[in-house]
């Protein structure tokens, strides 16, 4: 930390200013070949404001110290986790195929791609969601007459409900649902992972959509997130920050599974080649939400480089300064104090951690080397 410190503060006023941070910014996010990436003004100044914590427009040593900790360290050595979303019989070639939807996609298409980054990539944690749901699910076109529909369902009878319908379920929960075909029932051969899909050894299975009562597409949370998954709790206990997320379909269970690690805080990338989905017009509109949402949308033979720290984006890095920031309680005159009455309880002190050897992701000399 010092010699990072030292080597950005060229003025020698133990402090940082906006052009050395502008400098610092230049030499953290570059892609692998050492090019930087474009950043405007204003996404640098947000950043300092940020981590300038007094808002005087000067960041001090201890206001680097959070920064350092709380946010280069991380950006340099990631810690790692790809999560493979539902790559199942019943949605490769099975009662509820994608090659069978309106995007004409094939499933088996996520194979490849997925194989090829268990076997090459260094990823810290591997993690498989599995749909595993019992014979009356909820989502299931066959089962659409032991629930009662709500007064405000569009449909009424049960039996004119044709499959890919939306309906109304009165509950409780109350509950709109798609109605699909019957698919990856527990124990049956189209709830099993494909067999040509690599599985790590130290792989991590999640199941989901094991209520009957209540559809779950992300890998997180049911779709009423009246209860969660696994996965959080795992992925958190191993200080994964990075989340690359595949499988089928796209536009449903991958997407929702990427909105929730959004949501949640993760440094979330969408691997584009590596999923495929049912409607392009969906799939396109969860790309936009996750950009929109500082993630990034990728290519499989990006993975590599970015989960090795060489190539480091900038919309990452953004969003995991929107993390720190929600950890920092700011004096009026730094325009972040807006944000102070959101701050989540049980949140690290800003000033903790400050021995950098501490946090996970590699020791503070290899990061000073990564960036100068």
């Amino acid at each position: 930390m010092e010699a990072c410190f030292a080597a950005f503060d060229k003025d020698e006023d133990q402090s940082i200013n906006i052009n050395e941070f502008t400098a610092l910014c230049k030499a953290l996010f570059r892609n692998e070949k050492g090019k930087p990436y474009k950043m405007d003004s204003q996404q640098i100044s947000d950043l300092f404001m940020i981590f300038n914590t007094s808002g005087d427009g000067s960041m001090s040593k201890q206001e680097f110290v959070y920064c350092w900790n709380g946010w280069i360290k991380k950006i340099v050595r990631p810690l790692s986790a790809i999560i493979v979303v539902d790559v199942q019989n019943d949605f490769i070639s099975g009662s509820l195929a994608i090659s069978n939807c309106p995007a004409g996609q094939h499933g088996e298409d996520v194979l490849e791609p997925i194989n090829r980054m268990i076997d090459t990539v260094p990823f810290d944690m591997h993690c498989y969601s599995l749909d595993w749901h019992p014979k009356d699910h909820i989502s299931f076109i066959d089962t659409v007459h032991l629930r009662k529909l709500a007064d405000d369902s569009e449909i009424q009878d049960p039996g004119k409900c044709k499959t890919y319908d939306t309906v109304v379920f009165e509950g409780p929960p109350k509950t709109t649902q798609v109605l699909w075909p019957t698919h990856c029932v527990q124990e049956s051969w189209g709830a099993e992972l494909h067999k040509d899909l690599k599985v790590h050894p130290q792989g991590k299975t999640v199941y989901k959509g094991v209520n009957p009562v209540v559809d779950s597409y992300s890998a997180f949370f049911d779709n009423n997130k009246i209860a969660k998954t696994v996965l959080e709790e795992i992925i958190r206990k191993e200080g994964v920050t990075d989340l690359y997320i595949c499988g089928i379909a796209t536009d449903v269970c991958v997407a929702s599974t990427a909105f929730h690690a959004l949501e949640l805080g993760f440094r979330t990338i969408l691997v584009e080649d590596a999923s495929r989905g049912i409607k392009l017009e969906d799939i396109n509109a969860a790309f936009a939400r996750i950009r929109e949402e500082n993630g990034v949308v990728a290519q499989s033979t990006e993975v590599k480089a970015m989960v090795q720290g060489r190539d480091r984006r900038p919309e990452l890095g953004l969003k995991l300064a929107l993390e720190c920031r929600k950890n920092i309680t700011y004096p009026l005159k730094n325009k972040n104090s807006k944000y102070n009455t959101q701050k989540l309880t049980n949140q690290p002190n800003m000033n903790a951690n400050q021995n950098g050897n501490q946090f996970p992701g590699g020791d503070d000399r290899s990061v000073y080397t990564a960036l100068v």
